[in-house]
């Protein structure tokens, strides 16, 4: 990464139609590359305070690595070679550099990255999708991905086995996603939010997409994994799943975050983080 440059791109004409929908991994990859790019300026202004510039936080609720420590001891840390997957503008990535582990910030969206080139940092950052990580087997003794990847692949098996190739024996990844249950509620704050919608079991992916000649155009893909789906696939991936934390809505937390709000969080989960162990 070299350039501060904004990415010039036309916008569309419309807005894409929301529908349910098969998408594989070449069409999810395209589209949330593209989205991402597109909507990386207004997701870092709008949540840039949230996050911070050099804050490691698991979700909306607002977890902190600092009071969590999913990753180990913060002291521990030092010296850890550390691979952040789905990074943004790369604000964990601070937060370990500045323990002194030695991190690496990977993320599809170049634009993303362009942002934490303008907040800064000595660590790499690395443009790349997760399904195929352009590292050497054994590189990282931890990996962490805070909403990451995982919610917008269609094979999340694959992004898994990757993650455990590059980790060293012994290595743990923790990640975290939207929690499952919420797939069966409308994604709203309010108390709409609140009222089952959708089936929990039906695993059809969500889309937003243009139609050109007859034929959808996704410009935005995500994946629903149940919670038991989530456990398999990290036990297909060869990790040993030790914990399973489903953070609680603080009560300093008054903020809103698309559908995450302090109604529905102290009602019902917003996030799941997976904490796994490369045996």
């Amino acid at each position: 990464m070299t350039t501060r440059e904004p990415i010039i791109q036309e916008p569309e004409a419309s807005e894409p139609e929301a529908t349910r929908r098969g998408a594989g991994v070449a069409e999810s990859s395209r589209a949330n590359r593209g989205w991402w790019d597109r909507n990386a300026d207004e997701y870092q202004v709008e949540h840039g305070t949230f996050l911070g510039d050099d804050r490691f936080v698991w979700g909306p609720e607002g977890l902190d690595e600092v009071e969590a420590e999913l990753l180990g001891p913060p002291e521990d840390l030092k010296g850890k070679d550390v691979l952040e997957i789905g990074a943004g503008a790369a604000q964990c990535s601070r937060w370990l550099a500045a323990q002194g582990a030695r991190p690496v910030a990977l993320d599809i969206s170049h634009r993303q990255l362009q942002h934490a080139l303008r907040i800064g940092g000595t660590f790499p950052l690395v443009c790349a999708d997760a399904g195929a990580l352009p590292f050497a087997d054994a590189s990282f003794d931890l990996a962490c991905s805070a909403y990451g990847a995982l919610p917008f692949v269609a094979d999340p098996v694959l992004v898994l086995r990757e993650v455990r190739r590059v980790l060293r024996p012994g290595g743990r990844f923790v990640f975290s996603v939207t929690h499952p249950i919420r797939w069966a509620f409308p994604d709203e704050p309010g108390p709409e939010g609140l009222s089952v919608s959708a089936s929990y079991f039906d695993r059809t992916p969500y889309v937003e997409q243009y139609i050109e000649n007859g034929v959808g155009r996704a410009v935005y893909v995500e994946h629903h994994r149940t919670l038991g789906d989530r456990v398999r696939d990290v036990v297909a991936a060869g990790f040993r799943l030790v914990d399973l934390v489903e953070p609680e809505w603080p009560a300093w937390n008054s903020s809103e975050w698309g559908g995450w709000s302090p109604l529905r969080g102290n009602l019902i989960p917003g996030t799941a983080i997976f904490v796994c162990v490369r045996d």
